[in-house]
C-alpha cells in the first residue's frame, strides 16, 4: 500500500472517530437537557469545535479523493491538451490557497490565540488547539495537490 493510501486511511479513521465523538456528545447535550432538564454546560461547545475539526479535515480527505465541489464544465468541454492544463492550473491554484491561506494564515492565528493565552468559555480549553487544525489541513490539502500534480504531469489522469 502507497503512502498516498496510507494516509488517506489514516485519514478517514480520524475522521470516523471525530463525527462519532461529536454525534455521542450532541446526543448526551439532547439526553440532558430534555430528559434529565439540566443541560451540560460544555457540550455545545465542544460540538462546535469538533465540527469546526471534522469539516476542514473533511475538506482534506475529499481533495485527496478529487471529490471537492467543483465546476468542470470548462474541463469537460475543453480538449484532451488543455484538459491537462486546466487541471494543473486547477491543483495549483487549490494548493496555492491552501499553503498561504490555511498553512501560514492558519499558522499565524494558532500563534496569536497561544500568545495572547485565548480560552474557550466553557471547557477552558485554549483556542490554539482548536485552531491547529487549519495548518494541519492546509499541509494535507498542499500534499494531496502536489501527489495530483505529479500524477497530471505523468499523465495518469
Amino acid at each position: 500500500m502507497s503512502f498516498f493510501k496510507k494516509s488517506s486511511r489514516v485519514l478517514e479513521i480520524v475522521l470516523v472517530v471525530l463525527l462519532s465523538v461529536l454525534v455521542l456528545d450532541v446526543l448526551w447535550q439532547v439526553f440532558s437537557r430534555y430528559v434529565l432538564s439540566s443541560p451540560s454546560s460544555f457540550t455545545d461547545e465542544l460540538a462546535g469545535y469538533l465540527l469546526i475539526w471534522v469539516s476542514l479535515l473533511g475538506a482534506a480527505y475529499v481533495v485527496g479523493r478529487q471529490e471537492h465541489l467543483a465546476i468542470d464544465i470548462l474541463v469537460q468541454r475543453a480538449k484532451p491538451a488543455r484538459q491537462r492544463i486546466l487541471k494543473i492550473i486547477i491543483q495549483s491554484v487549490i494548493m496555492g490557497f491552501a499553503a498561504a491561506v490555511m498553512v501560514i494564515g492558519g499558522s499565524w492565528l494558532v500563534y496569536t490565540r497561544f500568545y495572547l493565552d485565548v480560552k474557550s468559555a466553557a471547557l477552558q480549553l485554549p483556542l490554539g488547539y482548536v485552531y491547529t487544525v487549519l495548518p494541519i489541513s492546509g499541509i494535507i490539502i498542499v500534499y494531496y495537490s502536489v501527489h495530483h500534480l505529479v500524477n497530471i504531469v505523468k499523465n495518469k489522469s
